[in-house]
């Protein structure tokens, strides 16, 4: 097998990844769910982040169908219910409560949502999924391999420079871009919900 990385995959994985993730978006909801964390503490927030998302997709790139399928879970139910949880916390954003939770669960917000389902969605697992079965040769799951690591480097620069836009804004800006946030937030976690229920007509229909 060819070790010469394949850039024609690693290009086309890497661009999909980040459209998906769509690190500017998701620094208002990283501002809003770290508004009352220190400055250390965000940044280890951002890194905690970027490598659960990057352990969770690189898990369904080796063991999702496996997982899947043992489970008898359907890709349309897991967009659905990453979907349900991100709507629960952009109610949470658009009420003004996530302050009391960021001092309850500090960096752990990292984890949840931040790290999935936000950044480590369905859409960025199915992504990968689909690209790593696509593979033929070395160079090809190598490029898969990098563009993921690739695109949640840039994900982590930006959160990890969220803080500037932070200072820039003040507290006062922070709670509007909070409110955005959840909005913004939302509409995301209805759109995955719709497209879960979409795809389950499609599959009862064929």
């Amino acid at each position: 097998m060819s070790a010469v990385l394949d850039t024609t995959t690693f290009l086309s994985v890497f661009i999909t990844l980040l459209v998906i993730m769509d690190p500017p978006g998701a620094v208002p909801v990283f501002l809003a769910l770290t508004g009352t964390l220190t400055h250390k503490q965000r940044v280890v927030a951002a890194r905690r982040a970027a490598l659960v998302a990057l352990g969770v997709i690189t898990a369904f790139a080796l063991f999702g169908q496996s997982i899947l399928g043992y489970l008898h879970i359907s890709l349309p139910a897991l967009q659905g219910a990453g979907g349900l949880l991100l709507l629960i916390v952009a109610l949470d954003l658009l009420m003004g409560e996530e302050s009391e939770q960021q001092a309850d669960v500090g960096v752990n917000v990292a984890l949840v949502p931040l790290g999935t389902p936000l950044l480590a969605g369905p859409g960025a697992i199915v992504a990968v999924m689909l690209a790593a079965q696509a593979a033929d040769d070395g160079s090809e799951i190598l490029a898969v391999g990098l563009a993921l690591a690739s695109a949640l480097a840039v994900v982590f620069l930006a959160l990890r420079f969220a803080s500037v836009v932070h200072r820039v804004l003040k507290d006062s800006g922070v709670v509007l871009l909070t409110r955005i946030a959840g909005l913004l937030l939302s509409a995301i976690a209805v759109q995955m919900i719709a497209d879960s229920v979409t795809a389950f007509v499609r599959m009862a229909q064929g």
